[in-house]
């Protein structure tokens, strides 16, 4: 888990393309944060989410929390939930930050219009620049799942051992959204929180043994 910082507050940013859940996952984290007795504050920056458009999220919780804007240079993990995006957002992070990356690719509309270029290898340039940085591909884990909306809560079980508390908190959070719908789904969506974790987990070694 991230060290608390000196204001005791843990800051996340969430991003990614629209549709891969990056409001729901703040959601979650904001549910769960809020259910230790946190005070929290949240904002969301859309474009054209529905779209495929870019889509950040800021989250920010602790004993006491003014404003819902993380500063640049002081998130504690940037969550990605597309590569390119985290790379872009690298300078939001603390020097000894995290980057959690879902490797797999899905190019924004803004590429396509050839208004960007998509970089070769995100992971490697911010790892180049110092960064610290877990990847793995969400995508595929829950394509192996039969679901790509299981990625959601795959970025979640990755992001589950880097939080001010315990993973289980988290995990119990996402399984009462479907708490109603059948038990198949409540056990893919388990699979699927597990599977990130493990995922984060094996990143984390791969991380430390090129190191």
């Amino acid at each position: 888990m991230p060290e608390t910082n000196k204001f005791d507050t843990t800051n996340i940013l969430v991003v990614g393309t629209g549709g891969q859940g990056v409001m729901t996952a703040t959601e979650i984290l904001a549910e769960a944060a809020i259910a230790l007795g946190h005070d929290v504050k949240k904002t969301e920056v859309a474009g054209m989410a529905q779209r495929g458009g870019v889509v950040s999220s800021h989250l920010r919780f602790g004993t006491k929390v003014l404003s819902p804007q993380i500063t640049p240079g002081s998130a504690d993990v940037l969550l990605g939930f597309e590569a390119a995006e985290a790379m872009r957002w690298r300078h939001m992070l603390r020097p000894d930050g995290l980057v959690l990356m879902n490797t797999g690719r899905l190019v924004p509309p803004v590429v396509e219009l050839g208004l960007y270029d998509y970089p070769d290898d995100p992971v490697a340039t911010m790892r180049a620049a110092g960064t610290r940085v877990f990847a793995f591909d969400a995508s595929a884990i829950a394509s192996e799942l039969g679901d790509l909306r299981l990625g959601n809560t795959v970025m979640l079980g990755a992001i589950a051992d880097h939080l001010p508390f315990p993973a289980e908190v988290l995990e119990s959070c996402i399984l009462k959204r479907f708490a109603r719908k059948k038990a198949e789904i409540v056990e893919l969506n388990r699979q699927a929180f597990a599977a990130g974790r493990m995922a984060a987990q094996e990143a984390a070694k791969t991380a430390a043994e090129a190191a």
